[in-house]
């Protein structure tokens, strides 16, 4: 099994285990709708893909969890680098790299290192996709105009 495989076998048992259905439901949606646009976004940008898709799948980890979502980023952060080394399969700056861009998600008005980048505007890029017809929040408006220009979207 790899190591993506691996990170979605652990995400899949939390979300297994969550007792409402509606937000089980949601947490894979997003997770894997996250994971998803960072797979795209890397490539476009020539990010480590393999790392992206593991940063999307464990960014809001610590919310379906606990079903807390105060300080979520940093305290997702914690418990992701908890996860990843307790699977013994990635390096030191993997999860240095992976753990940085959680910590930072939830701040979209800020720039962070490009690797970052890819999972806020993944996040910001699933948030709005989700559903097309709703509105976009403001404080992601910006950065969805700048990735429907990326793709060519206008």
């Amino acid at each position: 099994m790899n190591r993506i495989e691996r990170v979605r076998e652990y995400v899949d048992d939390v979300l297994l285990r969550m007792t409402d259905t509606f937000a089980r439901r949601c947490g894979y949606l997003h997770l894997y709708g996250v994971s998803q646009a960072c797979a795209l976004i890397a490539l476009k940008r020539r990010e480590n893909v393999e790392l992206a898709i593991v940063a999307g799948m464990l960014h809001d980890i610590y919310t379906y969890s606990t079903g807390d979502a105060r300080d979520h980023a940093v305290k997702g952060a914690v418990m992701a680098k908890e996860i990843l080394m307790s699977m013994q399969a990635f390096g030191d700056s993997e999860i240095e790299a992976i753990c940085a861009a959680i910590s930072s998600h939830s701040d979209k008005r800020s720039r962070h290192s490009t690797f970052a980048e890819v999972l806020v505007d993944a996040d910001v890029m699933q948030h709005c996709l989700h559903n097309p017809l709703s509105d976009v929040a403001e404080h992601e408006r910006q950065r969805y105009e700048g990735l429907k220009a990326e793709f060519g979207l206008r």
